[in-house]
């Protein structure tokens, strides 16, 4: 682009973000196909998209060559406030890590955001900060700040003296009353079930009113810690006061986290895969080992955009270089056998040729339709389709094609967690992405 024709992009840019919001957000820059280059995350949403194209402003200096090369490309600078600096922070990784912006360095790898587990299956639970929880537990997060995590956390064991520990603790163990407690319990930050110091009642109640202190808005802790400030700085301790200062920052800082349903980090949650991918193919009846699956499903953005979805695994993880969306071009109206067929045409049309390299497995997202509406499609294609399964989200009852019975298979089976999995990520890569960026009409066309 001529010089001169770059310089009315940019004054035209500047002049549209002086209508931006002055609060937290996040930008995206876009080329002129609309394709977004770069997701950036701010406190002040109108100051930090404006610094991109301030006359005076050195970019390469400051941010990079990279840079450079991609605001020559940009034609539109999008927005999308958030509710906070946190909700900002967490929609920022998720996005990345969806789209995969080409010039977005950070966040793109499987790096996820901490929680702070209650084990509550377990006798007496353990409170744990962990970016791997385990099935069952009661989460709180994600949180932004793994550091102020783990501050609180000290500050919390103070107070209600839950235990940390990885010890398997059985109320019916009648060893317990001659184990030494660790020394968290002499300097009253534990109460120590694991040598019978409490009963299994009282310790339950601890965690009951640890997970009520989490859901309030620990305005009682909050005011004791205040007046014991106070209290000190009037007395000139002003080392004690700083302390508490800190203790109460921190508790306010539990605020700024993300919400475990919302704000989904699926990867946390993934099966591990070698054991799954083993009884996969057997409950398949395969000869073959089943390495690259492929989910589909369709989601209706309020009824005016229908989109689709597809989402690659292989060897068990997701692939997501392999992901793609798909905007409904042949269909009108509400009809997801056939905006699943449209896709699954458009998906396999070049893979039907000899252009592209074919799944071991097809999963679509609901049931015995839109098992026919994919068995359909590969029938219009006149070929040989891959392995066929569907599972429907209600019953998770699974469908296979060539075969009469559906399975209901038990909720800890690997197989069927994996089928989850997949299942799942289809529907939020389709749901939830244009869901965000649906206000700023952001969606990419396939």
């Amino acid at each position: 682009m001529a010089k001169n024709d770059l310089s009315d992009v940019t004054g035209r840019l500047r002049r549209e973000i002086k209508d931006f919001p002055a609060g937290p957000g996040l930008y995206f820059m876009k080329d002129s196909k609309g394709t977004v280059l770069y997701v950036g995350k701010a406190k002040n949403l109108r100051s930090r998209a404006a610094s991109y194209f301030q006359p005076s402003a050195d970019i390469e200096s400051s941010r990079g060559p990279r840079i450079v090369e991609m605001l020559a490309k940009v034609r539109t600078v999008d927005f999308l406030e958030t509710k906070s600096e946190v909700d900002a922070v967490l929609q920022e990784a998720r996005l990345i890590k969806d789209i995969r912006p080409p010039y977005n360095a950070d966040l793109t790898d499987d790096k996820t955001f901490p929680y702070l587990e209650i084990t509550i299956r377990d006798e007496y639970p353990a409170v744990y900060i962990t970016r791997k929880p385990q099935t069952g537990s009661r989460l709180f997060g994600p949180f932004a700040n793994v550091g102020d995590l783990r501050g609180a956390m000290v500050v919390l064991q103070k107070i209600f003296k839950f235990r940390t520990c990885r010890l398997e603790i059985s109320e019916s163990d009648d060893k317990r009353k001659f184990f030494r407690p660790c020394i968290l319990y002499s300097i009253k930050q534990c109460t120590a079930p694991c040598a019978d110091k409490i009963s299994k009642a009282d310790y339950r109640k601890v965690i009951k009113d640890l997970t009520t202190f989490l859901n309030s808005k620990r305005s009682i802790v909050l005011r004791q810690l205040k007046k014991q400030m106070a209290e000190s700085a009037g007395s000139r301790d002003y080392e004690k006061a700083a302390m508490y200062r800190d203790r109460i920052r921190l508790i306010e800082n539990l605020d700024k986290r993300g919400s475990v349903a919302e704000d989904v980090q699926p990867e946390v949650f993934a099966v591990e895969p070698t054991d799954a991918l083993e009884k996969l193919q057997k409950l398949l009846g395969s000869t073959n080992p089943v390495r690259v699956i492929e989910g589909f499903d369709i989601a209706h953005i309020s009824g005016s955009e229908t989109v689709g979805s597809l989402v690659r695994f292989i060897d068990g993880r997701p692939f997501k270089a392999g992901f793609r969306r798909y905007k409904i071009k042949t269909v009108r109206g509400i009809d997801d056998y056939a905006c699943l067929k449209e896709v699954l045409l458009r998906r396999f049309r070049h893979a039907a040729a000899g252009e592209e390299l074919w799944p071991d497995l097809v999963l679509v997202d609901g049931g015995i339709g839109q098992l026919h509406a994919a068995e359909d499609a590969f029938k219009e294609l006149n070929v040989a389709r891959p392995l066929l399964v569907s599972i429907a989200k209600r019953e998770e009852i699974i469908y296979i094609a060539g075969k009469d019975e559906s399975l209901k298979l038990s909720a800890t089976n690997p197989a069927k967690k994996l089928l989850q999995y997949v299942r799942d990520e289809a529907h939020r890569f389709a749901q939830h992405y244009h869901h965000i960026l649906r206000s700023k009409k952001m969606l990419n066309k396939s």
